[in-house]
């Protein structure tokens, strides 16, 4: 296992593509997006490098256009899982031992890939798949995604640099060896970025993985496991299956050799993990590592002193962005009277600017939720607002699922900061506001700190610095990623490494270090270069 230290190429984020009228990249996007549209996509499985295929199909969708086929997948069962695990402990020692700078160079060929011959397959598989518009593809699927690639790269080297000091006559070394067995990659639909890092960052520090994908993520997950093997992923290292979470579960956690999950999706579902790890952890070779982040209720707290137009437009992005589909999405916000007629009045307006409708259409800023499940969920919480004597909608609520899951952006004001609304994730273009009195803005901060049990993004508006300090100090444990006059969404990697505590998760901080140094298990090495021959010392001379 090498720990040499090479020059790497210096991470820098990957420029976003504007896709104007008349311009090179949205012309070869579109002609992508015609021809996948056109076609039935065939996805297997992907286990120890090779396609698995079974007789169990389904069916997949945009779903702005649920009607529309666009491919099948093959859904595995237990057998695949276990196939799985036995192809990643196979592969395990060739790519452990491998020189590090050997597995680097796999992702660095991966990202360039990516940014380059891969970017328009890559951007319409998202588009089409996930139903997001070209910029929020853009800045997920090829960006984000690329820039985890590169900066996991040059985390892990400054890792591997970091050295003990040693005494005379001996020489002290850190070795960063990966997990004892395999690591559980379970994805979400609403990052590409996060599918394509979860499995990639634990495979850069020399584990091996079996990677569950969302079902609704599957068609452009398939794309990233394309990229994968042509960057040269050695077969077994990440193997892809599509089983139901609990088959997989029963088998991965049951697994002497499990070593760690790396998770996004609901807290009750990494609630569940962690209580099956925790009744399963006498069965483990080793302590598994548990790195999950989950839900957020994220909030945008207006001081008096702020900015209308600037509070209105970090709701009108922060809030309703890709369908409001973020575990950073503004979900909450907290508006004091005298500024509320003001922000309302801007806010009407960019929601009634707001165009929605199929992902081809790059006028549209809104398309459709991820699924008929989730369009029935948050338009459950919009019923509920309209019927409920403490609440008002005051702006959209309107939702249509006969050919796509489409949902009016929508804002509810509550009358009360404990309204259901104000309290509960709901993962959707839903925006709930309470009003408060100016003069209990040190209150507000309180109710925003206990009002919810998540605590992953959230932002200040205030030209006051005093204001300012106060909510930062106050909010200390609100938001693993704090906003000071900006939307609480868009953290970049290397910019703003994400993640919040609570039940948000375990904050171990993606795009940063902190999250690869949990796919390592160092080993510290000490050499002597002159062992005692004697055991006295020499307060035992005699004086």
């Amino acid at each position: 296992m090498s720990n040499a230290i090479y020059k790497v190429p210096p991470a820098k984020n990957e420029p976003i593509l504007g896709y104007k009228p008349g311009s090179p990249e949205k012309a070869e996007l579109k002609n992508t997006i015609k021809q996948m549209m056109g076609e039935k996509k065939d996805i297997p499985m992907h286990i120890g490098g090779k396609q698995v295929h079974t007789k169990k199909v389904f069916i997949l969708s945009p779903p702005h256009n649920h009607k529309h086929i666009i491919g099948q997948y093959h859904k595995g069962d237990a057998s695949h899982v276990k196939l799985a695990i036995d192809a990643a402990l196979k592969a395990k020692y060739e790519w452990s031992n491998l020189p590090w700078e050997q597995r680097a160079s796999v992702f660095l060929k991966a990202a360039d890939l990516l940014a380059g011959p891969y970017r328009a397959a890559m951007n319409a598989a998202t588009m089409i798949g996930q139903s997001k518009n070209v910029f929020q593809s853009e800045i997920d699927a090829v960006c984000e995604l690329a820039d985890f690639f590169r900066y996991n790269v040059q985390f892990m080297t400054e890792i591997y640099h970091h050295q003990p000091e040693a005494s005379p006559l001996t020489w002290n070394r850190m070795e960063h060896r990966p997990l004892e067995g395999f690591v559980f990659a379970l994805t979400p639909f609403n990052f590409t970025s996060i599918a394509g890092n979860l499995p990639s960052a634990p495979a850069l520090m020399g584990n091996t993985v079996v990677w569950k994908p969302s079902n609704t993520q599957i068609y452009s997950a398939s794309i990233i496991m394309e990229v994968f093997e042509k960057a040269g992923v050695p077969p077994g290292v990440i193997n892809m299956v599509f089983t139901s979470g609990p088959e997989a579960g029963e088998v991965i956690f049951s697994h002497k050799d499990f070593a760690g999950i790396h998770f996004t999706g609901s807290t009750e579902v990494f609630n569940g993990i962690w209580k099956t790890i925790g009744d399963n952890v006498g069965k483990y070779k080793t302590y598994p590592r548990l790195v999950g982040e989950t839900g957020g209720k994220d909030f945008v707290v207006a001081h008096p002193s702020a900015d209308a137009k600037a509070v209105a437009t970090a709701l009108s992005r922060g809030a309703f962005e890709y369908q409001g589909q973020k575990c950073s999405a503004a979900s909450r916000a907290y508006i004091p009277k005298s500024l509320w007629k003001e922000v309302k009045q801007f806010l009407e307006a960019d929601l009634a600017s707001f165009k929605m409708g199929d992902v081809n259409d790059f006028t549209n800023f809104i398309n459709a939720v991820i699924d008929e499940k989730s369009f029935d969920k948050i338009t459950g919480y919009i019923n509920y607002a309209k019927k409920d004597k403490n609440a008002s909608v005051i702006i959209g609520g309107h939702s249509d699922k006969s050919k796509g899951y489409f949902i009016q952006p929508t804002v509810i004001q509550a009358t009360d900061p404990s309204y259901k609304t104000m309290c509960e994730e709901i993962f959707g273009p839903v925006l709930s506001v309470y009003v408060y009195e100016d003069k209990k803005f040190e209150e507000i901060l309180d109710i925003v700190d206990s009002t919810s049990s998540y605590a992953l993004t959230g932002a200040i508006f205030a030209t006051d610095r005093h204001a300012v300090q106060l909510a930062t100090t106050r909010l200390t444990h609100s938001a693993g990623n704090f906003y000071i006059n900006d939307k609480p969404t868009g953290a970049v990697v290397g910019q703003q490494p994400f993640g919040g505590a609570r039940k948000s998760g375990t904050n171990d901080k993606a795009g940063s270090m902190y999250n690869l140094m949990r796919w390592s298990s160092p080993r510290t090495i000490k050499e002597n270069f002159v062992p005692p021959t004697d055991y006295r010392y020499p307060f035992m001379q005699e004086s």
